[in-house]
């Protein structure tokens, strides 16, 4: 887990030592992160950009598998006080997705097209929520989805040897343990052209483009470049990066983070961040998931 995030109108960023800062516009709530202590990692809600979207949350992993959640909560996202063993987060579009230490997975939100439908999940390592689907890995590699499916994006029942996933508004990725990438979902955007990586060490989807990165620490665009949100070529030493609505974070190995993307609203406002928490190893997929 990294200590990055990138929603539709914001950004936030988990340091060293526990505390959360964010960026952005912060209208219902989002970026209220200044009291939160004890946080290992953290995830915000990505919404693509359209005229009735905008408000979002954001959602904190404490050290003690507990979650603090802020912002908007129209559809009970934020309403995981009780959740608890929790050893990973993600946010989307209305909701929030946990795994708890015995790889089951929990949901909170909306479910009008079934992305909440997570209750039979079992032995997930790793969980992504795009705007209307959810996608796991199992500790096998292999990957699960539920929700919106109108462009393919839950389509992997043949995907193997997984060791993290990402999701975007229509389309899913994820990263193979060769460093090879695969895509489900909708093509017209591009973000699905992920055929030809190779020594990739994480992933990150936007609404409409996808970002890799390399070992050598250089970074990998694809998708929508209309914001500039792929204009991520010239980075290095990157270890993490996070894919926003029309912006991307890249986060450096000595802690500070750069931008990329539509700067509206503040979003990109990142120069002055530092200490930012480098990421965790993650387990392999075949080995049990462990905080």
């Amino acid at each position: 887990m990294t200590g990055l995030a990138a929603g539709r109108r914001h950004s936030v960023g988990l340091h060293a030592d526990g505390t959360v800062v964010a960026a952005g516009n912060g209208s219902a709530g989002e970026c209220d992160v200044l009291g939160w202590r004890n946080i290992v990692a953290v995830a915000a809600g990505n919404v693509h950009t359209a005229r009735n979207t905008g408000r979002s949350h954001t959602v904190g992993l404490r050290e003690d598998g507990t979650i603090v959640a802020t912002g908007w909560n129209g559809d009970g996202q934020c309403d995981v006080g009780r959740w608890h063993e929790i050893v990973a987060v993600a946010a989307g579009r209305r909701r929030t997705l946990g795994v708890r230490t015995d790889g089951i997975v929990v949901a909170a939100g909306r479910n009008n097209e079934q992305q909440c439908l997570v209750g039979s999940w079992r032995e997930v390592v790793d969980i992504a929520a795009g705007d209307w689907h959810s996608v796991g890995v199992r500790n096998d590699g292999t990957a699960v989805a539920t929700g919106n499916n109108r462009f393919g994006q839950c389509e992997m029942d043949d995907w193997r040897n997984l060791t993290a996933i990402t999701a975007g508004y229509l389309h899913t990725v994820g990263l193979r343990t060769d460093g090879t990438v695969l895509a489900a979902g909708q093509r017209k955007s591009g973000a699905c052209d992920v055929d030809e990586w190779a020594g990739v060490t994480s992933v990150a989807a936007g609404s409409h483009h996808t970002v890799g990165v390399l070992a050598s620490g250089g970074v990998r665009a694809v998708g929508d470049n209309s914001h500039g949100q792929c204009d991520v070529h010239g980075w290095h030493g990157i270890v993490a990066v996070a894919a926003g609505s029309t912006h991307t974070l890249g986060l450096r190995a000595d802690g500070t983070v750069v931008a990329a993307g539509g700067p509206k609203d503040g979003r990109c406002d990142v120069d002055a961040w530092h200490d930012i928490r480098l990421p965790r190893s993650r387990p392999h997929p075949q080995q049990p998931y462990r905080s």
